[in-house]
């Protein structure tokens, strides 16, 4: 019998991720004939938020629930199992680790940290965010303060903004109260959720800086290690079923949940201009390069990360985005 603690990043039993968190935990539990007992634990009810993974890296809590690009201090190539602005989406970026090498290399770089990664879930494409501002040229997003987390972030911040890190339970306040311009967080049904259209007008799109945000299952080595084969199985299957399983709620709820902001809430819903997007694309390769080139783990994990998102932009251009642009 294994009694864990999953502690996450978000407010407890939050739409999407919360409860992306109790579905984890419920179906690990439900697969080893309850062998493994988890007790969930929203953001700061252990730890804050953005220190989860110290929390289990330290044996604090077995297991954690967060995104890989909070922890860019600790190794700024553990963005890349995020999210990366203008790069993979759900379905390519599960082909990438599954298949294409990126789990290995998500692994090698966490074990040094005493800990465990496994992918637990997706947002999908995500919103441009929330801004009291409207953004109309390039010029705009210069002195733009905005909660970025990430890559998105270096790069607004090369753009002549500045950029912020905050957990998603301040947002709110912070964009009412003036103290950030901006925010971003992920899409219709979770930001319906925090009620972010009574602080800010306009909502933008396409979410340049998270194609999609992968979910990270944190789990700590030692714990880890405790386990029998069967039981790590158990495990490893009731993430690939969660991460689906994410991908699949978002999909059915955002589209219900923008219709709701557009209609009852009256939000103003704007596509950020050609021009933006593409220096924020031009802005996002010189970040990268750079990054790479004064960091050795970085550039490894982007080789593998750019050549993978290459073959798949290839085949998709004829498959997916064919027929997107076809029905």
């Amino acid at each position: 019998q294994y009694k864990w603690k999953m502690i996450t990043a978000w407010p407890a039993n939050f739409p999407g991720l919360g409860t992306g968190a109790n579905y984890l935990a419920e179906l690990i539990t439900e697969m080893t004939g309850g062998q493994i007992d988890i007790r969930v634990y929203g953001g700061g009810e252990i730890v804050p938020p953005l220190e989860v993974f110290d929390a289990v890296a330290n044996g604090t809590a077995e297991l954690g629930h967060a995104a890989s690009y909070y922890w860019k201090g600790k190794t700024q190539a553990a963005q890349f199992f995020g999210a990366v602005p203008f790069g993979m989406n759900a379905q390519e970026m599960t082909g990438w680790l599954t298949y294409g090498g990126g789990n290995e290399l998500w692994q090698k770089i966490y074990d040094r940290f005493d800990i465990f990664p496994m992918l637990c879930g997706h947002s999908g494409v995500q919103m441009g965010g929330w801004f009291n501002r409207e953004i109309n040229s390039v010029d705009d997003l210069r002195g733009l303060k905005m909660r970025i987390p990430g890559l998105g972030g270096e790069v607004l911040t090369r753009a002549g903004g500045t950029a912020v890190s905050r957990p998603g339970n301040e947002l709110f306040t912070a964009l009412q109260t003036g103290d950030i311009d901006a925010t971003e967080w992920v899409g219709p049904y979770n930001d319906l959720a925090f009620g972010l259209y009574k602080a800010a007008k306009y909502y933008y799109y396409p979410g340049w800086h998270e194609p999609n945000a992968a979910i990270e299952c944190l789990i700590n080595k030692d714990a880890w290690a405790t386990l029998p084969d069967h039981l790590k199985a158990a495990v490893l299957g009731a993430g690939e079923a969660a991460a689906a399983n994410m991908l699949a709620e978002f999909t059915a709820q955002n589209h219900r949940a923008l219709q709701v902001l557009l209609n009852e809430h009256k939000v103003e819903l704007r596509r950020f201009p050609d021009d933006v997007l593409e220096r924020l694309r031009v802005l996002t390769r010189e970040v990268m390069d750079e990054i790479a080139a004064d960091d050795a783990e970085f550039a490894e994990v982007y080789k593998s990360y750019t050549e993978f998102q290459r073959t798949a932009m290839a085949w998709h251009d004829i498959s997916e985005k064919a027929y997107y642009e076809a029905r």
